[in-house]
């Protein structure tokens, strides 16, 4: 019983990071229907950027955030403004084919630049756990998951308060509509690419104390982005955060039960398994 709860608790922890990584990704496709494959190495350079930051500053990769988090938001604008607005309009193979071309682009400017070496941020709690109720829980991995809850909470308080963030709702649900009624549509874009990009660096910073940091480290987590995406129901914030979960501990679980190689595979098939029974996702809504 004991190696339930804690391959549940330490499932949930994860989850939460894959959950923001998600969110980023469906904020971005809610309101600009771009598909992005370049989310991943958006992560990749908030992992390179919060090793930076703790190597040559001794700053603490939570503390970095505050650092991280605005200057991937400024990454994630320019890129917006400067590429991404370009092919609002075409076919969406185009749009697939310039993301993973910007992917490409980042992936292999950070290995020129710091060569295909793995990097370790270790600081003086990267191993640490502590122990409730005889379950040993990891305290980096409660670290980001209080960080995660946090930067998520302020994101919905964001989009349902405030009048910037009704409007890139309105934006997601109706763009044309959303134009009609006065919305700046094209800043509403690059907000929500702004905010996607953030979020998707938070969550490469939140992994850089127990995850090895290297270029070409975005590719898994873009996919299990879209993974969780898809799963919650593309569009959904509130899909994305279950989803989110819902992976995190089907891998935890998978990695005690059936092993830890084959958990990746336990992860599909119960994503193949949903969308057999609900092709829209857990929270999505059927176009039929």
């Amino acid at each position: 019983m004991i190696v339930f709860f804690q391959s549940l608790i330490s499932g949930i922890l994860v989850g939460g990071i894959y959950a923001l990584i998600g969110i980023g990704l469906t904020i971005i496709f809610g309101v600009m229907r771009v598909i992005n494959f370049a989310h991943g190495d958006l992560l990749m350079l908030g992992m390179y950027a919060t090793w930076l930051l703790f190597k040559y500053l001794g700053l603490d990769p939570y503390v970095a955030l505050v650092v991280t988090m605005p200057l991937l938001f400024l990454w994630g604008a320019l890129l917006q403004k400067v590429i991404i607005n370009r092919v609002l309009g075409a076919l969406p193979q185009n749009q697939i084919l310039l993301t993973i071309g910007l992917g490409l682009i980042m992936s292999n400017s950070v290995m020129l630049l710091f060569t295909s070496d793995y990097r370790i941020l270790t600081t003086s709690y990267s191993s640490s756990s502590f122990s409730l109720l005889g379950i040993s829980i990891s305290q980096p991995l409660l670290y980001s998951f209080l960080v995660t809850v946090a930067i998520t909470g302020v994101l919905f308080w964001f989009l349902q308060t405030t009048d910037t963030g009704q409007a890139i709702r309105a934006t997601a649900q109706d763009r044309d509509a959303a134009q009609l009624m006065g919305i700046n549509v094209k800043r509403m874009s690059v907000l929500a690419f702004g905010l996607g990009t953030a979020l998707a660096g938070t969550a490469g910073a939140l992994l850089a104390p127990t995850y090895y940091i290297f270029p070409q480290v975005g590719g898994p987590f873009t996919l299990k982005a879209f993974v969780v995406v898809v799963l919650g129901g593309m569009g959904s914030i509130v899909g994305a955060t279950l989803g989110g979960v819902l992976i995190g501990v089907t891998e935890s679980m998978a990695a005690v039960y059936v092993g830890s190689g084959l958990k990746e595979l336990v992860v599909y098939v119960l994503f193949l398994l949903i969308l057999l029974f609900r092709p829209a996702g857990l929270l999505g809504k059927s176009r039929a």
